[in-house]
């Protein structure tokens, strides 16, 4: 993030109470030149006042040398100019004192009475010279109007300059303060966005792994359980029924070769997303660099998976998928209620997955367990059932496939998924049954 605001400030390391060493030269060198002025000044007061001129001059010094203090305290030095006004002094100390405190952060009440009563005291000197003056000179008479235009015209002069420009000053520089503060604000809600967006890549990431390895496991599951079956069906028949050994031959050359068909698309749609070799991505450090990337890695994401699902099965192959589980010796039997109609992509790959895991699942658990699917059609939703009834030998009860134990969560988070509800569980007759609701949008 950009150093600024504060920092820079801190950075500065001034002197006493100025930020930077400049600005106390600054005041330095103006504290000086009052001083010499209120020094010069101080010998004519000193000849009206009666007093000795040194002393008149260590007067002028003092008082044009509070002009050091216009930054931290702008009211005592107003106030010391009002109040040597009578003298005839410290013009300088009145005009820098009052842009110091219109350019501060005073409320703008106080800036007005201070500046009031500078115009006042100007005011009044301005006369009574002008009157003494006018008094003194007899070459040229005027009319009454000059002593308070002359008056006005000094103590405006004097007042009005200063106060506007530290007004104008002071207010530019409040908007500048203001515009830095935003800038920053802006960066720091960009650095929390780049982070949260790392943080929701990673989030889909894991998730876009996790679909994967549900994708794989329905796809792999199936099609090898149904390869175990007719393999060990060859394996009893091979002998006795050539001619059916070969079917079962067929058949597991062909759910191999579809298995390797869909494992080939998926990787296919996995490499799309790789690098090309000999590349190595960039990480950018800024954070609008990495918002970008993170809102190109999330349109990427939704791309590839927006393929994979248009590319997956839909319901219109249930009956296929039904006839393989039949050619492999389990009695199924299918119903299908309502008027078929056609659902989104995602809805329909969801569905032929969980009747594909559930039928996968009694391939492995309840062999030989006569197997009922239903499919309705209900207008809004799309229900499916898959319920087998008990094996018919408790040997027969495991056909020798591992199980990993995902099918039933990865149907679950599948119909979670897309809004859906699913239930599984045992049957009162010793059965297993799994029910799932899509919503037909």
């Amino acid at each position: 993030m950009t150093t600024t605001g504060e920092v820079h400030r801190a950075a500065a390391g001034g002197p006493w109470w100025w930020e930077r060493w400049r600005g106390a030269a600054l005041d330095g060198g103006l504290a000086a030149a009052s001083a010499v002025e209120c020094a010069f000044e101080g010998v004519p007061f000193a000849h009206k006042a009666g007093l000795p001129v040194w002393m008149g001059v260590v007067f002028g010094v003092l008082t044009g040398a509070t002009l050091l203090l216009r930054r931290r305290w702008p009211i005592a030095v107003v106030l010391v100019s009002v109040a040597v006004t009578p003298a005839q002094m410290g013009i300088m100390l009145t005009v820098v004192g009052l842009y110091s405190l219109a350019a501060s952060e005073m409320p703008r009440r106080i800036i007005g009475a201070l500046a009031g009563m500078s115009f006042v005291g100007t005011l009044i000197v301005s006369v009574v010279r002008a009157q003494q003056d006018m008094v003194h000179s007899d070459r040229f008479q005027v009319g009454g109007w000059f002593v308070p235009f002359v008056a006005i015209t000094t103590s405006l002069g004097v007042t009005a300059p200063p106060l506007l420009l530290g007004l104008y000053v002071g207010a530019r520089r409040r908007l500048m303060e203001s515009l830095r503060e935003r800038n920053e604000s802006l960066e720091r809600e960009l650095s929390l966005l780049a982070e949260r967006a790392e943080e929701r890549a990673e989030w889909a990431r894991g998730e876009e792994r996790t679909r994967i390895a549900r994708e794989m496991h329905d796809v792999v599951a199936h099609r090898v359980s149904l390869m175990v079956v007719h393999a060990a069906a060859l394996q009893a028949v091979a002998r006795k029924d050539p001619e059916k050994a070969v079917r079962n031959a067929a058949l597991v050359g062909d759910m191999g070769r579809q298995a390797l068909t869909e494992l080939r698309e998926m990787l296919g749609v996995l490499r799309a997303g790789e690098p090309a070799p000999g590349r190595v991505p960039v990480v950018e450090a800024l954070p609008l660099a990495a918002v970008g990337a993170a809102a190109a890695a999330a349109a990427s994401r939704a791309e590839v998976e927006a393929g994979v699902v248009d590319g997956g099965p839909s319901l219109a192959e249930l009956d296929a998928l039904v006839g393989q589980s039949r050619e492999a010796g389990m009695v199924v039997e299918m119903s299908v209620e309502g008027e078929a109609r056609e659902y989104g992509a995602a809805v329909e790959q969801t569905a032929y997955r969980v009747v594909q895991e559930a039928l996968t699942n009694v391939h492995k658990h309840a062999a030989g367990a006569k197997t009922y699917v239903r499919l309705a059609h209900r207008g809004v939703e799309v229900a499916m059932q898959v319920e087998n009834e008990p094996p018919p030998v408790p040997a027969a009860a495991s056909a020798g496939l591992p199980s990993g134990g995902n099918g039933l969560v990865g149907m679950r988070e599948r119909v979670a998924g897309l809004g859906g509800v699913f239930v599984s569980g045992a049957t009162d007759a010793g059965g297993f049954r799994v029910s799932a609701v899509l919503p037909a949008v």
